[in-house]
């Protein structure tokens, strides 16, 4: 076991950064700041990724002001471990099992007519130029792994794992899922990753392999999305 089972946190702290990624992300940066940037940028683009580029700072800052700072806990308490050779054998091994499953749950949704196509792909495609695919890139790729890994698997599952492993994946994992809410057809994927970064996150102690597989598969999801 790595992952600490010290409650570092009570009940306070995750009810308000519930409430942050729940209701106040969803409300205030989704709707009211996305529609905002639309109407400045006119591009669906722009504005999707610097409305994730605001939530990576509201996410970060609220883990460190509500979790970290009152507590005195440096970064370390979520995960931020450096990387050791160790874990790259890991890493690879859970990376090719990602891609593996990733793809199995689309061809079975693809066979059941469901579809994997999103809006911000979708978007992306529409306007594909070098530049534009290396904003959705670095947004996919860089920016997303590392804020939903820090809160995601280094606040919520660490919180959770008082409760034990498995109870501790499969609830940080569908607080993972719900949040892609409405691209309803890649959730499926988004349980089944958010199962992987958490096991990784145990085995290893550390965010930094989890954070390093989420930005390999996204990056190579997006890759494949908008360049097939």
């Amino acid at each position: 076991m790595n992952v600490t089972t010290e409650r570092k946190w009570n009940i306070r702290e995750l009810l308000l950064l519930l409430i942050l990624c729940l209701v106040g992300v969803p409300i205030l940066l989704e709707n009211v700041l996305y529609d905002q940037l639309i109407q400045w940028f006119d591009n669906t683009l722009y504005a999707g990724t610097l409305t994730g580029f605001f939530m990576a700072i509201v996410f970060t800052t609220g883990v460190y002001w509500i979790a970290l700072q009152p507590n005195q806990l440096g970064w370390h308490a979520v995960g931020l471990i450096p990387l050791r050779k160790k874990m790259w054998k890991t890493i690879m091994l859970w990376t090719l099992f990602l891609i593996f499953i990733s793809i199995a749950i689309v061809v079975v949704m693809d066979v059941l007519s469901i579809g994997t196509s999103n809006n911000k792909t979708e978007s992306l495609k529409s306007d594909l130029t070098p530049f534009t695919f290396m904003i959705g890139f670095l947004s996919a790729a860089v920016v997303s792994p590392i804020y939903e890994e820090i809160f995601y698997r280094g606040f919520l599952y660490t919180w959770f794992r008082r409760w034990g492993v498995r109870k501790a994946m499969i609830f940080s994992s569908f607080i993972f899922m719900i949040v892609h809410i409405p691209t309803y057809n890649t959730l499926p994927v988004n349980f089944a990753s958010g199962l992987v970064f958490c096991w990784v996150y145990e085995k290893t102690g550390s965010i930094i392999p989890a954070i390093i597989i989420h930005g390999i598969v996204n990056g190579i999801g997006i890759s494949l999305s908008v360049l097939a």
